[in-house]
């Protein structure tokens, strides 16, 4: 069979073709007796629009980029982040009746690939994820002139509109509970330091500290449960003492309760845990892990509505969403 064709529309329509374009391609200038008789036309004929003859009437392709700058193996591991922002973000954007291209950025050979894909007018805007401090992307596609949002704050100095966690005060609050609760020797897994994530909950890690007097104790993971296992048996013979650790996310708390169990250290009698994000898995470890609870899907969500804002010229102010701690058996 023939594909019906927009000149067919508007015969059965009983209107010319500039007519049944306009309905087709959404503008608001037709009569809605008109409009009517043209979206009949398109619904008997089964017609289906050619997006590509479209998008050059609209200067539209209403596509959105997702750009994760970190490779498939982390992206499509066992950390819930990415799943539940692609998800989110692709629902969203559904909505809006607008689709995601999710592009991976973990290399100089990729970040070229996505600077052309996104220069080449292929998307109608550009979310980013997971930057690092050296990642050149954020720089590169806010020279583009096509609307831009973070998810996350940037880790390099680039004007870019972004929706973020309070990371700092989250940390204060877990490490505020462990104080609270009697623990003197507190000590961290950090994650990576090229990510304003792990920086701002080290900061806020430190804050706590700083006020009640006491010594810092930090090893550096990267956001991997097998990295939050090997920091806590490093934490563990640095200061054999150490009744207590702040996670800067829960997978790498799950490492260090694998670590602390293998060690023969009680959790929380021995050494209380808290972690940060509360993913699913929180609710299942043993014991249950008390973290702070990252609104991972809230943060994806306004990251999409800000960046179809800025299609409006809308407001560019960062928007920063509040944490809670949640209390389980671990702390």
């Amino acid at each position: 069979m023939k594909r019906p064709t927009l000149e067919a529309v508007a015969a059965r329509a009983g209107v010319s073709r500039a007519t049944a374009s306009r309905v087709v391609n959404g503008q608001t200038t037709v009569a809605p007796g008109i409009r009517d008789a043209v979206l009949r036309a398109i619904d008997e004929l089964g017609y289906v629009p050619n997006s590509a003859a479209r998008s050059l009437v609209t200067q539209r392709t209403d596509s959105i980029a997702l750009v994760v700058s970190e490779p498939p193996s982390r992206v499509f591991a066992d950390d819930p982040l990415f799943s539940t922002v692609i998800r989110t973000a692709s629902v969203e954007l559904e909505a809006a009746d607008k689709q995601v291209v999710l592009m991976l950025a973990s290399s100089p050979k990729s970040h070229a690939r996505v600077e052309r894909y996104i220069a080449g007018g292929h998307v109608d805007g550009v979310m980013l994820i997971s930057m690092h401090g050296a990642d050149p992307l954020p720089a590169a596609v806010s020279r583009l002139r096509v609307p831009v949002v973070s998810y996350g704050r940037p880790a390099v100095p680039v004007d870019i509109p972004f929706v973020d966690n309070d990371n700092v005060g989250g940390a204060e609050s877990a490490v505020r509970h462990l104080l609270d609760t009697g623990r003197r020797r507190i000590a961290t897994i950090a994650g990576p330091l090229d990510m304003i994530g792990g920086q701002d909950r080290l900061t806020g890690y430190r804050n706590v500290l700083r006020e009640s007097d006491r010594r810092s104790i930090v090893a550096v993971g990267d956001f991997t449960r097998e990295s939050g296992a090997t920091a806590m048996r490093q934490l563990l013979r640095d200061d054999p003492e150490l009744d207590a650790v702040f996670a800067a996310n829960d997978l790498m708390a799950v490492g260090a309760l694998q670590a602390l169990r293998q060690a023969g250290r009680r959790v929380p009698d021995d050494v209380a845990v808290v972690g940060f994000d509360d993913i699913e898995a929180a609710k299942y470890t043993e014991p249950p892990l008390t973290t702070v609870r990252h609104p991972v899907f809230d943060q994806a969500a306004a990251m999409v509505r800000l960046l179809l804002s800025l299609f409006e010229n809308g407001p560019r102010e960062p928007i920063i969403l509040p944490t809670d701690l949640i209390i389980r058996e671990s702390a």
